[in-house]
């Protein structure tokens, strides 16, 4: 028996497919357990990402400032929950659902 090409199991597929691969910066969020603006902020996130599945792939690093002073230390910020794209502080203090999703496109352009 000859051994099957994926050709042989989709014939309509050519044999060679483009894929774009798309670099996405890091995210990082500062937040503290108690607070509930981070609460809502996560949920939030959660909605984003029920919403566009693009949004999962996204590479973010939750940082609780309590549990991690030393790296929160090294960041400019007073108000948590507070979003960096890469170096640049996108969005600090309380978050809505449009200000999260603004900083998840940042993350996602070129």
């Amino acid at each position: 028996m000859a051994a099957r090409t994926y050709r042989d199991i989709q014939p309509g597929i050519p044999p060679i497919c483009k894929i774009e691969v798309i670099e996405m910066k890091k995210i990082k969020l500062f937040i503290m357990k108690s607070c509930p603006y981070c609460k809502m902020a996560l949920s939030w996130m959660d909605t984003l990402f029920a919403e566009n599945s693009d949004y999962r792939r996204l590479d973010i690093e939750i940082i609780d400032e309590l549990a991690e002073p030393v790296i929160a230390a090294r960041h400019d910020y007073y108000y948590v929950p507070t979003y960096y794209v890469g170096d640049k502080k996108m969005h600090e203090g309380a978050a809505s659902l449009k200000k999260i999703k603004h900083v998840f496109d940042a993350a996602m352009e070129p």
